[in-house]
């Protein structure tokens, strides 16, 4: 793959807040028209490291490029080919919807601007609240029109920061159809989410805990290179049998899972000796395939925290 195919491509990236080092040497390159999901836990650096990408913050240490542009010293042209989604919405509330998207096309210098706000408008289907204040939209809403905000100077890259958190789940459909498209027609995305099902529609998937970045590839190979074995487990007594195997032999995690357990390990052998000390008539045993969920709870485990 050429260097143009990508649309980032980072070396190293570091960043470092009070002597504590929040994105620790971070290597990624994530293709153009790809949706790459960039999960970790809170404080695990995931905004930091998207700020240091779209030009808000200046790498400590490493090198690399945004869409073609330097990420040390073409921050300005980063900036204007961006579009970046933040966690909290950053919009004037005293301003209708048209309003706001006027003012967002003015600071780019949209060309013939009032056709281009009527286009988006009309994209997010917003057309009909034109005239509604931000302030009295509904989290969905609010996200439509934040979307709509960041596609308005027609970027190549959007970045976007848990950009679906507190939005209902037709919303959050909604929102996962239109990136889908957007990504159809050639537009880079680059998504933090903290919800499983929207991490299995990325394309490829990398997982950061405490600044480290832990895993990375498709879903597959995620799930792969985890090598982990998970196990459910129903019937009466769960909560007690949980007790009784946590911190065992072999045993990683035991999470509940609605009226079941998921009982996880890496070493299958240890797992399934251990499995067998508890097992009772009245539970049923299958093996699964382990989830991203399973998996990442794993990872974290093995994580040091770096504020410690």
């Amino acid at each position: 793959m050429s260097v143009t195919d990508l649309a980032i491509d980072v070396t190293g990236v570091t960043k470092r807040f009070d002597g504590k080092t929040v994105v620790d040497a971070i290597d990624l390159s994530v293709r153009r028209g790809e949706i790459y999901g960039f999960l970790g836990p809170n404080g695990s650096g995931k905004t930091t490291f998207i700020r240091m990408l779209c030009g808000l913050l200046t790498p400590d240490a490493g090198t690399g490029t945004c869409l073609g542009y330097d990420l040390l010293t073409q921050q300005a042209e980063i900036k204007r080919h961006v579009g970046y989604m933040t966690q909290k919405f950053s919009y004037y509330e005293d301003l209708s919807i048209r309003e706001n998207l006027d003012f967002i096309a003015r600071i780019y210098a949209v060309p013939d601007r009032a056709a281009a706000v009527q286009h988006s408008l009309e994209r997010l289907g917003l057309q009909n609240r034109s005239a509604q204040l931000a302030g009295q939209l509904s989290g969905g809403w609010k996200q439509r029109l934040a979307l709509a905000a960041c596609l308005i100077h027609q970027p190549q890259l959007l970045l976007l920061d848990e950009p679906t958190a507190g939005v209902d789940p037709k919303a959050r459909r909604e929102f996962w159809d239109e990136i889908h498209q957007l990504a159809a027609n050639g537009l880079t995305v680059l998504i933090t989410t903290h919800y499983m099902d929207e991490a299995e529609r990325c394309h490829r998937l990398a997982y950061i805990a405490y600044g480290h970045l832990l895993t990375r590839g498709t879903l597959e190979e995620v799930l792969s290179a985890a090598k982990l074995t998970t196990w459910t487990v129903t019937g009466p007594g769960l909560r007690e049998l949980a007790a009784a195997l946590r911190d065992r032999d072999g045993v990683e995690q035991v999470v509940a899972f609605g009226n079941m357990l998921h009982v996880s390990g890496r070493d299958a052998a240890r797992l399934d000796a251990t499995i067998a000390t508890v097992r009772r008539p009245e539970h049923e045993w299958t093996r699964i395939r382990s989830g991203l969920e399973d998996v990442f709870i794993s990872l974290m485990g093995d994580a040091k925290d770096n504020f410690s």
